[in-house]
C-alpha cells in the first residue's frame, strides 16, 4: 500500500520537478560539509539510518535552496519596505515540515536547524514541534477524544496560527508550550521563547492541514516555504514497529515515563502492542489527514525501504 496517491497522477505530477537523487547530491558539488560525525549521530532520531552520505548528498543541497529562499524573501521585505517608505520590517522565514509518525520529520527538522545555522544569512535558527499545542490530556479526557490525540481535532489550532501570526509580525519575543513525551502531556510550567529568529522550523503531522473554513486561516498559510516527507506505508508501518520496540528497551524503560507500563511487555507483545497502535490510530490518521495534504507542500522527500531519501520533488508553481 502506497501514500503517494497524490503524486501518481499527471495533474500532481506536473507541479513538481523530480530530480532524482543522484542528481540532486550533484547540487552539492562545492559546499563543505559543516557537520561531523558525532553532530550527526546526536540529531539522528530512533530508528533513523542518516549517515553522512545523505547529509551531504540530500540535506546539505537542501540547506542551501532553503537559504537562498530566505535571503531572496529577506530582500523582498526590504524592498518593499522601502516602496511603502515604511521602516524595514523583515520577518522569521518559516518553514513546514510535514510526514508521517515515524517517518522521520523530526530529525529531518534537527539536521536543517544545524545546517541552515551555518549560512550567514540565517545564523539564527529557532525549531517548534506542534507537540505543543496539544490540546493537554485532562483536555482531551473531557472532550473524548484521548485515543485520537495527534488528530486534526486534538490540536489547539488557534494558538498555532496565533504563535505564528505573532512570529510573522516581527514580535521581540513569543512564547509556544513545551510538550514532554516522557510525561506525554502539556508542561504547564515550562514554554519555549523565541526572539526574533531568521528562520523558524514547524514540525508536524498536520501542519499542512487546510483551513477549517474558507474564512479561517490556515498554518501553512504562515509558511514561506514546505517540506513533506513521503514513505510507502508499509516501509512507515515497520518503522514504527522498529521504533517502539526501541523506545521500550529506551526510554520507556525511565520509571518516570508515562509509557513504563510497556518496558516490561516481551517483544511479541510489544509488536502486538505496536501494530495495534499503528492500525488503529496512526495508519487511519495518515490515511485521511496527512498524506492527503503532500500536494500542498513546496518540495516533497521520498524515501525508499532502507529509509534513505531516493528522490526529491520540487514544486515548480
Amino acid at each position: 500500500m502506497s501514500i503517494d496517491a497524490a503524486s501518481t497522477t499527471s495533474a500532481a505530477h506536473s507541479l513538481y520537478r523530480e530530480i532524482d537523487r543522484g542528481e540532486w547530491a550533484r547540487l552539492a558539488g562545492g559546499l563543505s560539509q559543516p557537520l561531523a560525525e558525532t553532530e550527526v549521530v546526536q540529531i539522528r532520531g530512533i530508528g533513523d539510518r542518516l549517515d553522512m552520505a545523505e547529509v551531504s548528498e540530500v540535506y546539505l543541497p537542501l540547506s542551501r535552496l532553503l537559504s537562498l529562499y530566505a535571503e531572496t524573501t529577506k530582500r523582498l521585505g526590504a524592498e518593499t519596505s522601502a516602496f511603502l517608505s515604511e521602516p524595514d520590517s523583515t520577518t522569521p522565514f518559516v518553514v513546514g515540515v510535514a510526514g508521517s509518525v515515524a517517518v522521520g520529520k523530526s530529525t529531518i527538522a534537527r539536521l536543517l536547524r544545524e545546517l541552515m545555522s551555518r549560512w550567514p544569512g540565517t545564523p539564527r535558527v529557532e525549531l517548534v514541534t506542534t507537540d505543543g499545542f496539544l490540546y493537554p490530556n485532562a483536555e482531551l479526557e473531557r472532550r473524548g477524544i484521548m485515543d485520537r490525540k495527534g488528530f486534526p481535532e486534538s490540536y489547539d489550532r488557534r494558538a498555532l496560527v496565533d504563535f505564528l501570526t505573532r512570529v510573522k509580525s516581527g514580535d521581540p519575543e513569543v512564547h509556544a508550550p513545551f510538550y514532554s513525551h516522557m510525561r506525554y502531556d502539556i508542561v504547564p510550567e515550562a514554554r519555549v521563547t523565541m526572539r526574533r529568529p531568521d528562520v523558524v522550523i514547524v514540525e508536524g503531522l498536520n501542519v499542512l492541514q487546510p483551513p477549517p473554513s474558507p474564512n479561517e486561516v490556515a498554518v501553512s498559510d504562515l509558511f514561506d516555504f514546505s517540506i513533506y516527507v513521503d514513505a510507502d506505508t508499509d516501509n512507515v508501518a515497520g518503522w514504527f514497529a522498529d521504533r517502539f520496540l526501541a523506545l521500550r528497551r529506551g526510554a520507556f524503560s525511565n520509571p518516570n515515563s508515562f509509557f513504563n507500563v510497556f518496558a516490561e511487555l516481551s517483544d511479541e507483545e510489544a509488536l502486538e502492542m505496536a501494530m495495534g497502535f499503528w492500525n488503529d490510530i496512526n495508519l487511519p490518521n495518515l490515511v485521511e489527514n496527512v498524506a492527503p495534504t503532500k500536494h500542498r507542500a513546496t518540495l516533497v522527500l521520498q524515501k525508499g525501504q532502507n529509509h534513505a531519501v531516493e528522490r526529491v520533488l520540487l514544486r515548480k508553481v
